[in-house]
């Protein structure tokens, strides 16, 4: 399943919660979940709410200790690690609580295991995050996709006094995601929104292609004008494409940009790329071209998520002698892949899994992780290369009733 997180007024922790409920995740099976770690006396309150017309769901933690613990980051992740849920779950709580710590270490100026918790460490964060990630378990989640993250402006107190919008944290976290500013004098999104969007989301732009299956819509705490103050989340199946079966072939959306130059020094395109990868490049051609009189040329060719798009043009603009980039947005047929630890006579080795339309497993060596161990045994590159493969064969990856042999 995907889950898409239609941020048109912001995100926080407790809209993504009410969201979720609002989606179909039982609020009394979340509270036996969460009733299982010792996070102190605490009530989740939930009720229904009305914004424009669009019933939504209004979660609050309520603290029934009078005086809750504020943790530093190494205790979270310690109560997460020891937490009996499934890995998945662990992974996500963590991930989102690790950009946390990041960010304000960064704005408080230590070390993200210095970092003291006060507002994102109190119960009710604990609650928000640790609920998003069971509630994305409970509706069988895979993968996670945002919009654009709005962000307001003015002044908001906390614990540090009065600080501006968006808070610095949240600014820190939101680097590297498309966002833009509203005129409402109001903290659209917080930090542990931000983190969570952050954190799990795959992609950000338009809703991905999916068969729609549900929609949630979760209430945040302040009456916006003209409003609604409503986080929608979209629950869909990933667009089969028809060609297949098993667990078949992902449609997903990627930016074309194309460049062609005929007068670029042939020592520069080699570095071009290193710098297009860098900034997450899916994959980039260099086609030979005849170009206008007749003289021969290089088209340059860049696919990349549709996020990225705008670092990917400017970087063409200043690091070749293009004098334009041509963009547009395509849709793509994907195979489901991911990198894998497989434990081979090497050791572990980092190798990618591929999954082919029938179910079928295979498992192809990564080339950076074969040229250090090439390196470093002395061997040759296609050794390495024939004997990960030959163990890949024998461990049963080939089978779709069984994985491969990962660490």
């Amino acid at each position: 399943m995907i889950l898409y997180f239609d941020c048109f007024s912001g995100v926080s922790g407790d809209m993504t919660l009410g969201a979720l409920i609002d989606l179909g995740v039982p609020l009394g099976w979340l509270r036996e979940r969460l009733a299982a770690l010792p996070l102190g006396g605490f009530e989740i309150q939930e009720r229904a709410v009305t914004e424009n017309g669009i019933r939504g769901r209004r979660i609050e933690v309520r603290m029934i200790d009078p005086a809750p613990p504020h943790r530093h980051f190494g205790e979270i992740r310690e109560l997460i690690t020891a937490a009996p849920y499934a890995e998945v779950v662990r992974e996500r709580a963590l991930a989102i609580f690790h950009r946390l710590a990041v960010a304000e270490a960064a704005v408080h100026g230590c070390a993200p295991e210095e970092v003291h918790f006060h507002e994102v460490g109190a119960v009710d964060a604990l609650v928000d995050v640790l609920g998003c990630a069971l509630g994305l378990e409970y509706l069988g989640v895979k993968a996670v996709y945002a919009s654009p993250i709005p962000n307001g402006r003015g002044f908001v107190s906390c614990r540090h006094g009065r600080i501006p919008i968006p808070a610095p944290a949240t600014q820190k976290i939101l680097e590297g995601v498309p966002t833009y500013g509203v005129d409402v004098e109001a903290e659209l999104t917080t930090p542990t929104g931000a983190a969570i969007v952050a954190s799990l989301s795959a992609g950000f732009g338009p809703l991905p292609p999916m068969v729609l299956r549900g929609a949630g819509y979760g209430a945040g705490s302040l009456r916006l004008k003209p409003g609604p103050n409503l986080l929608r989340l979209v629950l869909g199946e990933p667009l089969e494409t028809g060609l297949a079966a098993g667990e078949g072939v992902l449609c997903e959306q990627v930016a074309v940009l194309e460049s062609a130059v005929d007068d670029m020094n042939p020592e520069w395109f080699g570095y071009l790329m290193e710098r297009l990868f860098a900034e997450k490049a899916l994959d980039v051609l260099w086609v030979p071209a005849q170009m206008k009189k007749n003289r021969p040329g290089t088209l340059i060719q860049v696919l990349c998520r549709p996020e990225h798009q705008a670092r990917i043009a400017r970087l063409l603009l200043e690091e070749s002698t293009t004098l334009g980039v041509r963009l547009e947005t395509a849709e793509r047929l994907a195979l489901r892949r991911e990198i894998v630890s497989f434990v081979s006579s090497f050791g572990q080795v980092p190798m990618k899994q591929i999954v082919s339309p029938q179910g079928v497993r295979r498992l192809v060596p990564e080339f950076e992780a074969c040229r250090e161990i090439a390196r470093s045994r002395g061997i040759p590159l296609r050794e390495v290369y024939e004997t990960l493969l030959r163990e890949a064969a024998r461990s049963g990856s080939q089978d779709p009733a069984h994985g491969p042999r990962l660490a």
